[in-house]
């Protein structure tokens, strides 16, 4: 046996690319994804900066500055829609994970296996639904004429309640419809991550005495908290975009909630729907994305100056 080994020859780039080449193939799909819709839009974002017009097209439109933001600021318009959209993904976030974190320990100390499965099968079943069916739904339980609450108010002696036309009241509505549809699908990376602690620390704290809060105390919460942070900083990632297709269905074009409700998207949404003002949309979702970046770019750092195993990059 010789006592010096032969240093290994390094391949070369076509050598990698060779050997991973069944890797590589299994990345296409993702990377023509996001090539399309991710980043050969981007040259859009000038419009922000011009008068755009359709003879022109998007380069040749008059160049006008910041004057499309300048606007959103003086209009109040801006602040409304960041304030509504960064409000609701809060509430989503933090009470989202709160209640996906509890399930998720629900689920882990039911000992009766049939129950489990019914119960998960249960929770996860919101998340199938269609929002347009959840709009659906709200709008025959809460409407003024016909519907079911409205119905049981008058069967009750009671006057009914023009709920469309209560702004203050939509940001409950909304905020616990979103949970009840989202909570128990995200459950389910908190579930696995508990099923990965190790057995040992249970065993261990059972053989100490260990109460079952004990156990979800000392145990079960610290081991989830690299996965907490991941999924928040994940989540922070789209703290300027919102549930589009939940907040339309639930409002639609209703102006009179515009103030509880109205977030960026819906914003933009209607803008170049109805109003076709590409300008002032392709502003305000310029503004979500640099918003957007700052704060997930904010948050990764404070993370990374507490513990930098738990920060993305």
């Amino acid at each position: 046996m010789s006592l010096t080994q032969t240093p290994r020859r390094r391949k070369s780039v076509w050598g990698q690319v060779k050997s991973s080449r069944m890797l590589i193939l299994m990345c296409v799909p993702a990377l023509a994804f996001f090539i399309v819709f991710n980043y050969a839009p981007l040259p859009g974002i000038w419009i922000a900066f011009t008068d755009f017009n359709y003879r022109d097209g998007i380069f040749g439109s008059p160049f006008v500055g910041l004057k499309n933001f300048q606007f959103l600021i003086k209009s109040g318009m801006l602040w409304d829609l960041t304030r509504n959209t960064i409000l609701y993904n809060i509430a989503f976030i933090v009470l989202g994970n709160i209640l996906q974190i509890a399930i998720a320990i629900m689920f882990n100390e039911v000992r009766l296996k049939f129950f489990k499965k019914i119960t998960q099968g249960i929770m996860f079943l919101p998340y199938f639904i269609s929002v347009v069916l959840i709009g659906v739904i709200a709008f025959n339980l809460l409407n003024y004429d016909t519907g079911a609450l409205n119905t049981l108010i008058k069967q009750t002696g009671g006057d009914p309640l023009k709920i469309y036309s209560m702004a203050g009241l939509w940001p409950l509505i909304i905020i616990i419809i979103h949970l009840w549809q989202s909570t128990g699908y995200g459950s389910i990376v908190y579930f696995a991550a508990i099923m990965g602690i190790d057995k040992g620390l249970f065993e261990a704290a059972e053989i100490d005495g260990a109460s079952a809060w004990q156990r979800i105390r000392f145990v079960i919460l610290p081991s989830l908290k690299p996965t907490f942070i991941i999924l928040f900083l994940f989540s922070l990632g789209g703290i300027m975009s919102g549930n589009f297709g939940l907040f339309w269905n639930l409002i639609g074009n209703n102006a009179t909630l515009f103030s509880t409700t109205d977030i960026i998207e819906t914003s933009v949404y209607r803008m170049v729907m109805s109003q076709n003002n590409f300008t002032t949309s392709t502003a305000v979702g310029l503004y979500q994305s640099l918003f957007g970046f700052a704060i997930v770019m904010t948050a990764n750092w404070l993370v990374r100056r507490m513990n930098k195993d738990y920060a993305l990059f």
